[in-house]
């Protein structure tokens, strides 16, 4: 298997705001007009993007939260363990993998508006997914939490938004 900064360097991955390394792969040409989706889309948007997501283990994928369902694909590496926080304050988590004696799922769907961070336990490891994302992601629909407002809304869940929060 490649170590993760030859895929880096294969797959084109650039650094991610939430943490981890990303590279579109797919933005469709059909264009959504803005007045066929929901109030909180500023503008059309494509039909669909997908991206390579890579996450290593010596940092996490920060809770933020986008207007979209946001479909992960497991292709390789170590587990991700995703924690997700619904509108209605309700605490969820998923293993992300390929170990189904171990319930892990190698798909999974974070419903929109759900406030959700990603990080790998084993040390010394990676993970690469793919995110899928309709309509089209941009980055006017991408929420980076604040670790102090989300602790304000969410109380009942402050130590593990301190933890995942930059």
């Amino acid at each position: 298997m490649l170590r993760k900064e030859e895929l880096i360097e294969k797959l084109q991955l650039e650094k991610h705001p939430e943490g981890g390394y990303f590279k579109e792969t797919y933005r469709s040409e059909i264009l959504l007009p803005k007045s066929v989706l929901p109030s909180e889309f500023t503008s059309g948007r494509n039909a669909s993007t997908c991206i390579y997501f890579m996450l290593t283990s010596d940092e996490f994928s920060a809770f933020h939260k986008v207007n979209q369902d946001e479909a992960w694909h497991f292709y390789l590496g170590e587990t991700i363990t995703l924690h997700m926080i619904s509108p209605e304050g309700e605490y969820s988590q998923v293993s992300i993998g390929n170990d189904f004696g171990q319930n892990e799922t190698p798909q999974f769907v974070v419903p929109a508006q759900h406030w959700f961070a990603a990080e790998i336990k084993t040390e010394d490891s990676f993970a690469l997914v793919g995110c899928t994302v309709a309509p089209g992601f941009d980055f006017d629909d991408f929420e980076l939490a604040e670790p102090k407002e989300l602790q304000q809304i969410f109380p009942q869940h402050k130590e593990i938004i301190q933890r995942l929060t930059r």
